[in-house]
């Protein structure tokens, strides 16, 4: 059968191949003008001896063991990129899950480990967690991540968790990510974990046309006396993700994609992208990002990308 590139006319073939190097060209431009760190994710022994260390987590029945084996590999890249404590010792996790929150303290050494959760400004909760039989008891803040001032002073934490949260907000992210620099010390982290919506598997989706490109579209099921979770309702590229921590006033400090597994049928679009000269960096479908609060760097409020007029 012929190869239906080798099979156009002379001046078509030229004009792809041109339009080829054209997307790469622009595509290499526009990373270095959005200075994109090129800093490799923590070696595989920190992420297997962070595995080794979940592992230890107490699990109450067969349905959550089913999803923590599923999310292990994410679990487990998130805590390996949690820095150590340095000054205060002082972290929040945001929309606390309890599934790496006791190895806060437990592995890594935080003195003082704190929890958000939506909810009634001034409320708080308390959750627990089981690491080999030993209790792990945090105090919870309830707040609306979007509208409230969080009930921290400022400058408070050392380190603030924002992972598989951004992609549920309704309305205004940024607010949240201007809560997190002012409650950071100078210098302090900020990590952000979310799905990737330039993914490999997204580009596929597209293309077949079948499913919504969004790594995840689903709404929970309504069930009575729960609270309802909001599902994905924006799902953000790298590049995006990249671009509104810049907006909040933070300086990257890494930023790259991994794969999940159950998604590998869809590797072959790399090569469809990279014969195409479509840029082919960040396409995998976890987004990881560490950045440091930087007081001097500009704060765009409602950066136009994110928000209409």
């Amino acid at each position: 059968m012929n190869d239906p590139a080798t099979s156009l006319p002379l001046h078509l073939r030229a004009i792809r191949a041109a339009l080829r190097r054209l997307n790469a060209y622009l595509s290499r431009r526009y990373e270095s003008a959005a200075g994109i760190p090129r800093s490799l994710p923590r070696a595989p022994a920190e992420l297997a001896e962070a595995e080794e260390q979940l592992r230890g987590l107490d699990l109450p029945d067969a349905a959550a063991r089913a999803y923590f084996e599923k999310h292990l590999p994410r679990l487990a890249r998130t805590l390996a990129l949690v820095p150590r404590p340095r000054t205060g010792g002082r972290i929040l996790e945001m929309g606390s899950y309890m599934q790496i929150t006791p190895f806060l303290r437990r592995y890594l050494g935080y003195r003082e480990v704190r929890g958000a959760y939506h909810g009634s400004l001034g409320q708080v909760d308390h959750k627990t967690a089981g690491v080999r039989g030993e209790r792990f008891e945090i105090v919870v803040d309830l707040f609306d991540a979007e509208h409230d001032r969080f009930p921290y002073s400022d400058g408070y934490f050392e380190t603030v968790l924002v992972c598989e949260m951004i992609e549920h907000l309704l309305s205004d992210p940024i607010h949240l990510l201007l809560e997190c620099r002012r409650i950071l010390e100078e210098g302090g982290r900020l990590l952000v974990t979310t799905p990737n919506v330039a993914s490999l598997t997204s580009v596929a989706r597209t293309l077949h046309g079948y499913d919504n490109p969004q790594i995840y579209s689903k709404y929970s099921r309504p069930r009575p006396g729960l609270p309802v979770e909001p599902p994905h309702v924006r799902e953000y590229t790298a590049f995006e993700l990249q671009a509104a921590l810049q907006a909040a006033g933070f300086e990257i400090e890494t930023i790259f994609t991994e794969p999940i597994a159950e998604l590998s049928v869809n590797l072959p679009m790399w090569n469809f992208l990279e014969e195409n000269g479509y840029n082919t960096s960040m396409r995998s479908e976890q987004t990881y990002c560490v950045a440091v609060k930087r007081s001097e760097l500009p704060v765009t409020r409602y950066p136009n990308f994110l928000y209409a007029d």
